[in-house]
């Protein structure tokens, strides 16, 4: 650069400044998209309908009163959702203690190798 004069110089520096401004901007550009794809991904991989759906059984399940009918209807519930879902369901209703307002604890498990859920509900 010795040899050019004070223009030429300004115009190269320039060129490399925009070249490298260029760069840097496709390198943030990449990263963002694979940031929202796997983003994307991951609420795809919610199993949001097949949880409600389990939750639903169980909740109708509690009401039943014979204790081996239950026991069957808790059997059922869990392998099919392991056969069809390939899921993991177990799930637990006692009664609520003495002077509480509800009648009924259900601890309710979910786990299908990417989601594990868990949650407790007073009946």
């Amino acid at each position: 650069m010795a040899r050019l004069n004070d223009d030429a110089q300004w115009i190269v520096l320039m060129g490399f400044i925009v070249s490298f401004s260029l760069f840097f901007l496709g390198i943030v550009i990449n990263q963002s998209t694979v940031v929202g794809q796997t983003t994307a991904e991951g609420v795809l991989e919610f199993p949001k309908n097949d949880i409600l759906d389990i939750r639903s059984e169980v909740l109708q399940s509690s009401k039943i009163t014979v204790a081996a009918d239950f026991d069957d209807v808790k059997k059922d519930i869990s392998s099919i959702a392991l056969s069809r879902k390939n899921a993991i369901v177990s799930f637990r209703v006692t009664q609520a203690p003495p002077g509480s307002t509800y009648t009924k604890i259900i601890d309710i498990h979910y786990n299908n190798g990417v989601t594990a859920y868990n949650e407790t509900t007073n009946y």
